[in-house]
């Protein structure tokens, strides 16, 4: 890397099923020849981010994901769990062991897909965020297991079980920060393209199912405001906003829109290139005249 060259980074938010987005701005970046020195992932994000920091990319990335993201990972009780939480003075409540869907399978194709890879050995830096459970801190994992670094930070509360990595116990990424665009900014990042997932408010709110992801749409959804202009302001980075307007409605395992998915990552980042192309116009001007 050039020493003047300005260090990009891709942060791919929380999002399920969207952070495929992250697929179609890959494939910009790659067509206009700007090179992504750094990713950052948290929740969902951190599997794609993970792909792209181990060499996957375009269709190779969207045939793992259709693989890897599908509603079977969730599909089998946790029965144990469950009876634990229904008589916890009889069985004992285990906060490492509450998840009420057994995490088998999703473990399974982790492996399969990544193998015993570690974060420090890949093609590109990746740092994967978690959340501590016992103090809500952010968690950043920069090395170690990169398996064990997605499933921490995949581990969705009551889905999944949280994951102990180390000394911590640890749970989905997006409960201390949903798009964690200060850990690039921490790991010298000049230019950091952030990935970010507006959630949908529901059409009718006729059942205590509703009440909750209603409430936890306008929660997550100015968390999400509130960051990008925190992080515009109090730091010398540059940061490019990219929330991709879903027109259809994509659930949580849509893999059957996979390429909508990408083709709106692509759309979405083809309206920033001209601000992109402007921060690291500097950068060029500046090799030209050396």
């Amino acid at each position: 890397m050039s020493v003047n060259r300005k260090r990009v980074a891709l942060v791919i938010g929380s999002g399920s099923v969207k952070c495929a987005a992250a697929i179609g701005i890959q494939k910009v970046l790659a067509r206009e020849g700007i090179a992504i020195d750094m990713l950052v992932g948290c929740s969902a994000g951190s599997i794609y981010a993970g792909l792209m920091a181990a060499g996957h990319a375009g269709d190779d990335a969207a045939r793992i994901t259709t693989e890897l993201w599908t509603k079977e990972i969730t599909g089998k009780r946790n029965t144990m769990a469950m009876l634990r939480a229904i008589a916890p003075r009889m069985l004992g409540f285990r906060t490492e062991g509450f998840g009420l869907r057994d995490d088998a399978l999703i473990m399974q194709r982790l492996r399969r897909v990544f193998g015993d890879a570690r974060i420090e050995d890949l093609q590109l830096p990746l740092h994967v965020t978690a959340t501590d459970f016992a103090n809500g801190e952010l968690v950043v994992l920069s090395k170690g297991s990169l398996v064990d670094a997605i499933r921490a930070s995949v581990a969705l509360p009551f889905a999944f079980t949280p994951w102990r990595v180390g000394d911590r116990l640890l749970v989905d990424g997006y409960l201390a920060d949903p798009l964690p665009i200060s850990v690039a900014m921490k790991n010298g990042a000049d230019v950091i393209i952030a990935l970010g997932f507006e959630s949908p408010f529901q059409e009718s709110v006729k059942s205590a199912g509703r009440f909750a992801f209603q409430l936890s749409a306008i929660m997550s959804n100015n968390l999400l405001k509130s960051r990008f202009a925190f992080h515009s302001l109090a730091h010398h980075s540059e940061v490019i906003a990219i929330i991709p307007e879903f027109r259809e409605r994509v659930r949580l395992f849509d893999t059957g829109k996979i390429g909508y998915i990408i083709d709106e990552g692509q759309r979405a980042a083809e309206e920033q290139l001209p601000y992109l192309r402007q921060l690291l116009a500097s950068e060029a001007a500046a090799g030209a005249r050396g």
